[in-house]
């Protein structure tokens, strides 16, 4: 499991978690099957931090980030969420009673802005929902707390009477992300929250996003597949493949020290800031196994490019590579593997030069 910086206080731990779906058919809908979508998620998440999910689609995240919150009933594992009054909570057992009281302090973010908005609500009575439900704020302070909303997430007062409608999707997110706050929650949830989104808007929201964790010391379970977006927000990251972690660590450790192949592979598809490389994804053979039907020993070896005998018969156990930095894999130790390059490895004046002599090259466009 991820341990949380020394200096942070842990404020959600997740032991061994999954989420299985049946797969039924025949007449009379028997399960035949199971699809295991999350398949022993260990993760720890420490107050006011930032921890990306990052994966190919349909590994796990997002089923990982509705699970965690109970959106999804875990089908095993434990969800511990540290309470500031009632101290260690275990979510997965707590009753309705319990899940109202923490539910505050636990939100989510939703990926897609058209969506997540109710179109025959204002916006007005979308933010004030939560508010209206947990019985907090009513009458003109209930109006006084939209508008203070409204405000923090760089939209105007006014626009608590349009409906969802008339804005756009960056807008829409903005929304999405007051009824989020409208609860003081400690912990978001950000299930892709800028994938749906124009390049120069998720540059704006992720902006808003690290100056709201400021303001309010919020912390962020952040879900992506774009790994330019989470090296830019994220303090620790975790790769997920076919419903396993295979990878934990800093942002610098993972991006610039991978020790899992996998991560390679998907490092390997970033954009380099050096303008005279000339790089290639690597192209990894066959398909991503099925959730319900994933191969024996590692999950990764049908692709794996390092794969010995022993990765076909043998899971490896997420294990301690150095530091906090966690990999599942036999040969961490052993492999030398390449991540991305650093902005400080690039001299400032030769990429000046290259660009330039690139562009005479190429002729400057009219």
């Amino acid at each position: 499991m991820g341990e949380t910086p020394h200096n942070q206080k842990t404020l959600l731990e997740v032991k061994g978690l999954k989420k299985h779906f049946p797969i039924k058919a025949g007449f009379f809908k028997r399960t035949i099957g199971q699809v295991k979508a999350v398949d022993g998620l260990d993760l720890s998440i420490g107050r006011g931090e930032t921890f990306a999910v990052v994966g190919e689609s349909g590994c796990g995240k997002s089923t990982s980030g509705r699970t965690i919150l109970r959106l999804e009933e875990p089908t095993e594992g434990e969800v511990i969420y540290h309470h500031d009054e009632l101290g260690a909570i275990n979510v997965e057992k707590a009753d309705s009673k319990l899940l109202k009281r923490i539910r505050p302090e636990m939100q989510i973010i939703f990926q897609d802005p058209f969506s997540s908005l109710d179109s025959r609500m204002t916006v007005g009575r979308i933010i004030a929902e939560p508010l209206v439900i947990n019985n907090m704020l009513r009458g003109r302070e209930l109006r006084d707390r939209i508008a203070e909303l409204l405000t923090v997430v760089g939209l105007r007062p006014e626009h608590a009477s349009r409906y969802p409608h008339a804005f756009s999707g960056g807008q829409r997110q903005r929304i999405g992300i007051a009824r989020a706050l409208a609860l003081n929650p400690k912990l978001i949830v950000c299930d892709e929250p800028v994938s749906a989104l124009d390049v120069s808007v998720q540059a704006q929201v992720l902006n808003l996003l690290e100056d709201l964790q400021d303001k309010f010391n919020l912390t962020y379970l952040f879900i992506s597949h774009d790994l330019s977006v989470v090296e830019h927000i994220a303090d620790r990251v975790a790769v997920m493949y076919v419903g396993k972690v295979v990878e934990v660590g800093t942002t610098d450790d993972l991006f610039y020290n991978p020790k899992m192949p996998y991560t390679e592979a998907l490092l390997s598809s970033l954009p380099q800031p050096d303008p005279r490389k000339r790089t290639r994804p690597t192209l990894l053979a066959g398909e991503v196994p099925s959730p319900a039907n994933p191969p024996s020993g590692c999950y990764f070896h049908p692709r794996c490019p390092y794969a010995q005998e022993i990765c076909k018969t043998e899971a490896p156990p997420l294990r301690d590579v150095g530091g906090t930095h966690l990999a599942a894999c036999h040969f961490a130790d052993e492999l030398s593997l390449k991540g991305t390059t650093r902005l400080t490895e690039i001299k400032a004046p030769d990429v000046v030069a290259a660009a330039a002599a690139q562009e005479a090259t190429q002729g400057t466009p009219s």
